[in-house]
């Protein structure tokens, strides 16, 4: 929702225009005189509405509906802009628009957790498009560079990991403007990112060497570093390295455990699962998926859509589970399917691949 903090005509005006009244009608909305409207009609940014004023203009847009909102904001964004009028001297975002921004990138954050691929993907369009770095301040390079990071994330989730509308392309870009601006926690992550997209374009052993580097470095948080712990193995594990990606992984179980991360810790258990199916110790797996089933986060259609391929990944390692691992299987894909994972969708038609051509007889 935005919010002023230093009424000029030009907001005034705005406000006006987003509650669709005649200058008259809006003077009487205020309780002002209607030359006082004019004024600020007339000067635009060069007039200030007085202090008691200003506090009935915050009292107005607080009451206005989500639709006057909608329309106050995008009238304030074209008035700003370069050409756009005369009086108008701003060429970076005002003051409300970095509020609304950041308030937006907070639901781009709960839009991806739930797969809502278009609505995060419009939200971050809406800031990515309008800026461009260089009329930025550092605090709208922050905000760019996060939602480019953001961005990333959308495009990983959804399947798209190398290309120039890619991931790895957006991690990149938003890695660099960290930089710039200096914030080494945000790099250490960027190149956390750009590690997984290492493994999911299948460099294992590259993936591997910089999840290392990260689980120790200091620049990350230590839920972070627990995470490329985790990663290592994973990584190791898909690489055919299955005991030894199980005592990593295990190691960063019990460090999400220390650090009281319950999602982190269902989601570990998933993945030692796996490697201990790959060891060939299927009751050990079938107990850590039953762990992971049991405490993993059910809202997310990722997340069942992982727990479901891990489930049945592990039930087709048994003919006499097979049919249930097939099933299991169809229902994960038929979920990917209609929340858009083509990754994951690939994984689980890899799986069926791979269990169809282990279970024809071998001729001699």
């Amino acid at each position: 929702m935005a919010a002023v903090h230093h009424w000029t005509g030009l907001e005034a005006r705005a406000l006006r225009f987003a509650l669709r009244m005649s200058v008259r009608a809006f003077a009487e909305h205020l309780g002002v005189a209607v030359r006082t409207v004019s004024k600020w009609e007339k000067l635009l940014a060069a007039t200030e509405p007085r202090p008691d004023t200003q506090a009935i203009l915050d009292t107005a847009l607080a009451r206005a509906e989500a639709g006057a909102h909608l329309r106050f904001e995008t009238a304030l964004s074209e008035a700003g802009r370069p050409g756009q009028g005369r009086q108008v001297t701003a060429t970076g975002p005002r003051a409300w628009e970095y509020e609304s921004w950041t308030d937006d990138l907070d639901r781009v954050v709960v839009a991806l957790s739930r797969q809502d691929f278009l609505f995060a993907d419009n939200l971050l369009n809406r800031w990515l498009a309008r800026f461009k770095p260089l009329e930025l301040d550092d605090k709208g390079l922050y905000l760019f560079a996060r939602s480019t990071a953001l961005l990333g994330d959308l495009q990983r989730d959804q399947g798209a990991v190398l290309g120039p509308m890619s991931a790895q392309h957006s991690y990149a870009g938003a890695r660099s403007v960290f930089a710039q601006l200096d914030i080494p926690r945000r790099v250490a992550q960027l190149d956390l990112s750009l590690a997984v997209v290492a493994e999911m374009s299948g460099k294992l052993e590259t993936a591997a060497r910089h999840y290392e580097t990260l689980a120790v470095d200091d620049r990350l948080s230590r839920r972070d570093r627990a995470r490329a712990r985790l990663w290592v193995g994973t990584a190791l594990s898909k690489d055919g390295n299955h005991d030894y990606a199980a005592r990593v992984m295990l190691a960063a179980t019990r460090e999400f455990e220390d650090l009281s991360e319950p999602d982190d810790w269902s989601v570990a258990h998933q993945k030692l699962a796996l490697a201990h199916r790959g060891a060939g110790h299927r009751d050990q797996a079938l107990r850590f998926i039953d762990i992971a089933r049991r405490t993993g986060v059910t809202d997310s259609p990722m997340q069942r859509v992982r727990l479901d391929t891990a489930h049945g990944h592990i039930l087709l390692s048994d003919p006499a589970t097979r049919n249930d691992g097939l099933r299991i299987l169809d229902d994960a894909a038929k979920l990917a399917t209609e929340v858009g994972l083509s990754h994951q969708l690939g994984s689980i038609e890899s799986i069926r691949m791979t269990s169809e051509g282990a279970s024809r007889p071998r001729q001699r």
